[in-house]
């Protein structure tokens, strides 16, 4: 055998090894790829193995509960938000709750256009674990807006921060809302947008607090360090909990700012930060925040082809996203079609033709210059009670309190048929 036979039998011997370990590399790719896609559906499924997090039955109690503020914090160097820690007055403890919940405060309130006395309510997202001894909740003093002029600041945001004090009692519903934690193995990405994490806290809090290896992201997108919340305790969580990774976000940092240091990135969330970022493995996902980042996540990661059933999100004030494949739903009834509904707003004196592109009359009343007032937006705090004066509605999902006879909560109704509302 020649030299350059020799030399060619070595290279085909150097390459088919080559090809074989290709193959066997290859093929455990293949295998992996299929649990995962199986696990997957596992997920979706709910054929997990046994859940770490403890899927709590929350308490609750009829109408208004007195609740004393044992403590008043501010959260950030700005002192944009600010953090109330509430016990009981009397009564059993306090019940458990889902983490991501809310609690429903009403008030005695002046109405500033009127001079007139009314009940207001509001809803605050829980910031904390159950089974602390006290309720705890993180509120923004919403400032007013720049555009449009001449509104003013949010009423109920500056008298806590302004005029509630340690040792007042206020006046709150049990905690309700349909944004929370499912208990569940699946690794999580929680992603919040300025005051969209205080539900985000108690999430973490709670999957942290019971030492699960629950595999646990948060992304946090704020201007800067001034408007940073629980900057030490968050990087406190990081050090000590090896399954959660932190990755917080600025927009506008200043000059003092350090990256790597006080922030992990500049500038806004976004599905190519998560696209780098995470790797391909089932998260659940839970946004909360402005309607503008929900606006830009909750399609993208749909795109991206993660089912809709890991996607969870809750947005501040009006906000309705529809996914690129969904189609607007019609309440319209059987027979008939979406465009001969019409909805009266018999204060406005306005009759609105129901073409069943909003997804509830709330949003539908907004968009035609109808102001109504509203809170939780997900049926638990009835503040968009309206008496139904002719007709009948449906309702999306079962609402957490009972609305008086003849009237409707407008944020998860639809008209059923031709609709008048005292509103």
């Amino acid at each position: 055998m020649s030299v350059l036979e020799l030399s060619l039998f070595i290279a085909l011997v150097l390459l088919g090894q080559i090809a074989i370990v290709a193959i066997i590399i290859f093929y455990r790719h293949w295998r992996t790829y299929l649990k995962l896609k199986a696990n997957v559906k596992s997920f979706g499924d709910g054929l997990l193995d046994e859940p770490t997090m403890q899927q709590v039955k929350p308490g609750s109690w009829q109408g208004l509960r007195e609740l004393r503020v044992v403590r008043k914090i501010y959260e950030n160097p700005c002192k944009s938000i600010c953090s109330f820690y509430l016990a009981p007055v009397d009564g059993p403890p306090l019940p458990d709750f889902l983490p991501g919940q809310f609690l429903t405060f009403q008030f005695d309130a002046k109405d500033p256009a009127t001079g007139e006395h009314k009940n207001v309510t509001r809803c605050y997202s829980l910031s904390d674990r159950s089974n602390t001894g006290y309720y705890r909740v993180s509120i923004k003093r919403e400032l007013a807006p720049s555009t449009p002029p001449n509104l003013p600041p949010g009423q109920i945001s500056n008298y806590f921060h302004d005029k509630v004090s340690e040792g007042d009692i206020l006046y709150a519903r049990a905690p309700g809302g349909n944004f929370f934690l499912e208990a569940s193995n699946a690794p999580i990405v929680l992603i919040a947008g300025g005051v969209g994490i205080t539900p985000m806290l108690s999430m973490l809090n709670t999957v942290l607090q019971e030492e699960s290896l629950r595999e646990i992201w948060l992304f946090y997108g704020v201007r800067n360090s001034s408007e940073h919340v629980m900057k030490s305790h968050l990087e406190a969580l990081a050090r000590k909990h090896r399954n959660f990774r932190l990755c917080t976000c600025y927009s506008r940092p200043l000059p003092s700012d350090v990256i790597g240091v006080d922030y992990w990135q500049q500038g806004r969330i976004n599905i190519g930060l998560l696209r780098l970022t995470l790797s391909f493995r089932p998260y659940h996902f839970y946004i909360c925040g402005p309607t503008a980042l929900l606006e830009s996540l909750v399609p993208a990661i749909d795109k991206w082809g993660v089912p809709r059933q890991f996607v969870h999100y809750e947005a501040f004030g009006p906000a309705s996203i529809r996914l690129p494949s969904e189609k607007p739903k019609s309440a319209a009834p059987q027979g008939s079609t979406a465009k001969n509904i019409f909805v009266t707003f018999s204060k406005s004196k306005k009759t609105i033709a129901w073409e069943g592109d909003e997804a509830n009359i709330l949003e539908f009343a907004e968009k035609s210059g109808i102001m109504i007032d509203s809170g939780c937006r997900s049926g638990s705090c009835g503040t968009c009670q309206v008496k139904i004066e002719e007709g009948e509605v449906d309702y999306m999902q079962p609402p957490d309190i009972d609305p008086e006879p003849g009237h409707c909560l407008l944020c998860i109704s639809r008209p059923k048929c031709n609709l008048t509302l005292m509103a």
